[in-house]
């Protein structure tokens, strides 16, 4: 067990015992002087014969004591039950990953986007004492998370990325230069580096001039190129066909080199090629690891334990006992009645310990009744627990598990809430978070199972479990939507059949039933104005379309 101390500085108060023993040795001195001046010292000895000096000695010890144990709950020892506090050397390294459709495109195998994904992963690996952030972008930039030291939860992020996750397509560059930008600390000119990776399809003017403003406040800015020059199709994910433009023609996507090169030329950093993960990895370490770095000493995860509440019971003990005492000598009776005394104040003072205990037996009986499954069992005694201590987190967690056999899931979830809000660790919150995914997972509530599944991950992004059934989910999730998109159609089918077959019914009716041609009532030169009239408007259209295709521009929308 690694003890510290979180406020040293209340040491020095303890400098204070010494001159608590020089007042108690000048209070015997004149004790003894007095006695000397009140007259004989045989009679004085006489008078006070019922007077113990020992006790009074012991009366001053326990004080003394009591005092040191206050001292030290002000200093409050403590034992790490999380990270301990480390100091790393580092940089603040943020990555900008291209999320457009374009990045779909398979001239890399499986495509762009999820090489992108595996070789980020890795060089997050690498950057073991660096803090990492994301920013994905396609039309637009969004910070995905912000600067952490917490490389699981980046990962995470990061494995989550996808084209569905910036709505606006396109590919600007300078939008996600400007999102890195302001994610660093602008106070520091040095330690900071960005990691840009796209096919930089779309010629961005606006990338260069932020990349150099971003080289003068000293951040690194790194492009990587992936994709091919002579270009690719890709696939939508909408109509599961080959991307066209408006005019029917089939999308080629190309990677573009020279802008990126440019980019990571202004921005003082280097541009590589994507050809194989672990040489781009070692390429960038390599570049990341050749920049200055500095010492930062951390301890924001860190979750301790403390222990100044058993000193500051062990010093109310003390001052009882020391109130308790007196002076006086006594006789058989009164020291019994002092015993009798002391066991009352303890079995007062510690009916919590008492309490506790009777809590304990009642979850092991629970948990030996889960054991048989006898489930109803286990629930009562769960419920005892927590009827006596609603902020027990294992009753919580017990409890929901054990409605959770029994069929009952919207208490069984209701429980494990209850235990992420009363759990003292973070691995116990991540326990409640995951067996609560696990619930709504097989009731097919999928949304809120992701939920829970990525707050059991933020809280241990090491449960592999946990990881695994988030990819569980969102997968069914994607088949889920798939599938009502698909049953959408079919039921619309059907309908639209039978629409059809109702208006060419009626088509039919009309003309059967045409009414015969009534005689016109105009004049002939009422029907030459009007005639007029008509290409007058007509030619006033034709002029006005005109005017809004010249105006337009003649490249297509991009929407990849």
């Amino acid at each position: 067990m690694n003890l510290s101390f979180q406020h040293n500085i209340y040491f020095i108060i303890l400098a204070a015992i010494p001159v608590l023993l020089l007042l108690y040795a000048m209070v015997l001195g004149w004790k003894k002087r007095t006695i000397k001046k009140i007259g004989d010292e045989r009679l004085v000895n006489e008078l006070i014969k019922n007077y113990s000096p020992q006790k009074f000695a012991l009366k001053f010890v326990l004080v003394l004591l009591a005092f040191t144990a206050t001292v030290f709950a002000l200093v409050n020892l403590r034992s790490p039950k999380g990270i301990e506090k480390v100091n790393r050397n580092g940089i603040d390294v943020m990555i900008a990953i291209d999320v457009s459709k374009s990045m779909l495109a398979q001239d890399i195998k499986p495509n762009r986007l999820d090489r992108a994904k595996q070789a980020l992963s890795k060089l997050i690996d690498k950057l073991s004492n660096d803090r990492v952030g994301i920013v994905v972008f396609a039309g637009r930039a969004y910070l995905q998370m912000p600067l952490t030291g917490d490389h699981g939860a980046a990962k995470m992020y990061l494995s989550s990325a996808s084209t569905e996750v910036v709505p606006t397509q396109g590919t600007v560059i300078a939008d996600a230069l400007k999102m890195c930008y302001a994610s660093f600390n602008s106070k520091e000119k040095k330690y900071k580096a960005v990691v840009l990776i796209s096919d930089g399809e779309d010629h961005d003017e606006g990338a260069l001039k932020i990349a150099a403003q971003m080289a003068e406040e000293g951040i690194v800015v790194n492009t990587v190129g992936i994709g091919s020059p002579q270009g690719s199709t890709f696939v939508d994910e909408l109509t599961n066909q080959p991307k066209t433009d408006n005019e029917g023609n089939l999308v080629i996507t190309k990677l573009n080199e020279e802008e990126l090169k440019k980019i990571a030329e202004k921005g003082n950093g280097t541009y590589q090629l994507f050809t194989n993960t672990d040489d781009l990895v070692s390429k960038l370490d390599a570049q990341l690891g050749s920049m200055d770095q500095r010492t930062v000493t951390e301890d924001s995860l860190v979750n301790y334990k403390n222990y100044f509440q058993y000193f500051l019971l062990l010093a109310l003990i003390l001052l009882v006992v020391e109130l308790l005492i007196s002076e006086k000598k006594r006789s058989q009776i009164k020291k019994a009645a002092v015993l009798t005394s002391l066991f009352l104040i303890s079995y007062f003072l510690f009916p919590a310990t008492a309490s506790a205990q009777n809590e304990k037996k009642l979850i092991k009986t629970g948990n030996e009744a889960y054991e048989k499954k006898d489930y109803e069992n286990a629930i009562s005694n769960y419920k005892q627990v927590i009827g006596k201590t609603p902020a027990n987190a294992t009753a919580q967690y017990n409890l929901g598990n054990a409605l959770y056999k029994s069929k009952k899931t919207d208490e069984a979830i209701q429980s494990y809430d209850n235990a992420v809000a009363n759990a003292d660790s973070k691995i116990d919150r991540s326990r409640s978070f995951y067996n609560k995914g696990v619930v709504l997972q097989n009731n097919e509530k999928l949304p809120e199972c992701i939920d829970a599944y990525k707050n059991a991950l933020k809280l241990n992004p090491q449960d592999e479990d946990a990881r695994q059934n988030l990819q569980k989910a969102l997968q069914q999730q994607k088949q889920q939507q798939e599938k009502q998109k698909k049953d959408k159609k079919q039921d619309k089918k059907p309908e639209d059949d039978q629409k059809k077959k109702e208006k060419d019914k009626q088509k039919d009716e009309e003309k059967n039933q045409q009414p015969k041609p009534q005689p016109s009532k105009l004049t002939k030169q009422d029907a030459e104005e009007k005639l007029k009239a008509l290409l007058q408007q007509e030619k006033n259209l034709q002029d006005r379309l005109r005017k809004v295709n010249a105006a337009s521009s003649a490249k297509p929308e991009k929407d990849w």
